[in-house]
């Protein structure tokens, strides 16, 4: 559980100094863009209730699959296609982003660390 915990805080820290990037900001947007349509879109054509098409939309934009769901009409299929293409590097761009405001601010930590204990000696 703690171990739980820590992961989360350090996922919200990573979070926290991602956003302070206009880039990142922009990628974020344009993916939640792109998870709302992809909801919307298996929602009304495949019929999905909104927590699975969210759940696909997710796992198809993060290249997890494994959700036992297959489009059945041929828009949907043609639709994930295209949303696939255009998803996964947005979708990956955002959790680089996050990986580096994780690890940044983590050096940054080791930083101050290192020049406190250069000062007290």
């Amino acid at each position: 559980m703690i171990s739980l915990l820590l992961t989360i805080r350090r996922l919200a820290q990573g979070l926290w100094h991602a956003f302070k990037d206009k880039k990142f900001q922009a990628i974020f947007l344009i993916t939640l863009f792109l998870l709302l349509s992809g909801t919307i879109f298996y929602h009304s054509e495949e019929g999905l209730s909104i927590l699975d098409a969210l759940y696909f939309s997710v796992t198809t934009l993060t290249t997890v699959g494994g959700s036992g769901f297959v489009p059945s009409t041929n828009m949907g299929k043609i639709f994930t296609i295209f949303y696939i293409f255009a998803g996964t590097g947005l979708t990956f761009g955002v959790v680089v982003r996050i990986a580096y405001g994780i690890f940044s601010h983590k050096d940054k930590e080791a930083d101050k660390q290192e020049v406190s204990k250069k000062r007290s000696t």
